[in-house]
């Protein structure tokens, strides 16, 4: 399984629209984050966990020319506004994309990108293939992906657990039966949004004391704004197997 960072920032990217500050003023490549999403590669399947406004630009940079499927976290639009980039992947392999979420998630998708659903569609639009999941485990082409329930505020939302990887973003709150879930895999990803109190994510302390909750041998955050800091102070800043993830690292595992 290889997995690639696409994206690793907030809602708003890094940097932000007209803002100075050391981070958004930056010269560090690590500092540059696109909205967050992941691809896994699984032998020849090819998913992608999330396609936000960066979609284009985050499948260029990373070379990905074959998609199988997309799964998505939940409705919010970082994390949906790139679905319509699906279409050189519906042109080139001559098939729907299969587009895998909660029905609510679904029915945002289907509100919010009306033009593919109509009955009458202009042509060249997204072809997708809708299928409903929920918070039982579900294969595509004979891979198990577990779905892991946590709560984004008042939100339930979805991570995800393939093998030895488990990827939650966008959480604040993550139930013990879900923690049961996730016990044993080795790679973690977890949203840390700031230092300051937010009420929909976790801080760095808190995105911090999860992860030693769960103990993964080696923890990644994601979904990261410009407030948390420089990447290289924050990084050296914490314990050993717990690290800032940044668009474009990849990740190796067997």
């Amino acid at each position: 399984m290889k997995v690639t960072f696409l994206g690793t920032g907030t809602s708003q990217g890094v940097p932000v629209i007209g803002c100075t500050c050391p981070v958004c003023s930056s010269l560090d490549f690590r500092d540059k984050r696109f909205r967050s999403s992941v691809h896994i590669q699984i032998g020849k399947l090819s998913l992608v966990i999330d396609t936000g406004p960066d979609f284009r630009s985050q499948i260029l940079r990373a070379g990905i020319s074959d998609l199988d499927a997309v799964i998505f976290t939940h409705e919010h639009k970082d994390h949906t506004a790139g679905l319509d980039d699906i279409r050189p992947f519906n042109f080139k392999q001559q098939r729907d994309m299969p587009v895998f979420g909660k029905p609510q998630v679904l029915e945002q998708i289907k509100r919010e990108f009306a033009y593919i659903f109509t009955g009458k569609r202009y042509p060249g639009v997204p072809q997708v293939e809708t299928v409903e999941i929920n918070e039982s485990p579900f294969t595509i082409e004979g891979i198990t992906i577990t779905p892991i329930p946590v709560m984004h505020y008042k939100l339930p939302i979805l991570g995800f657990r393939i093998g030895d990887f488990t990827y939650i973003t966008d959480a604040n709150n993550i139930p013990e039966e879900s923690l049961q879930l996730i016990e044993g895999t080795e790679i973690l990803v977890l949203n840390a949004l700031q230092k300051e109190s937010h009420i929909s994510h976790f801080t760095l302390n808190e995105a911090v004391a999860m992860a030693k909750k769960i103990g993964a041998k080696q923890t990644y955050f994601t979904h990261m704004s410009h407030k948390l800091g420089l990447h290289n102070s924050v990084d050296e800043e914490l314990p050993e197997g717990i690290a800032l993830a940044y668009d474009g690292l990849q990740l190796t595992l067997d």
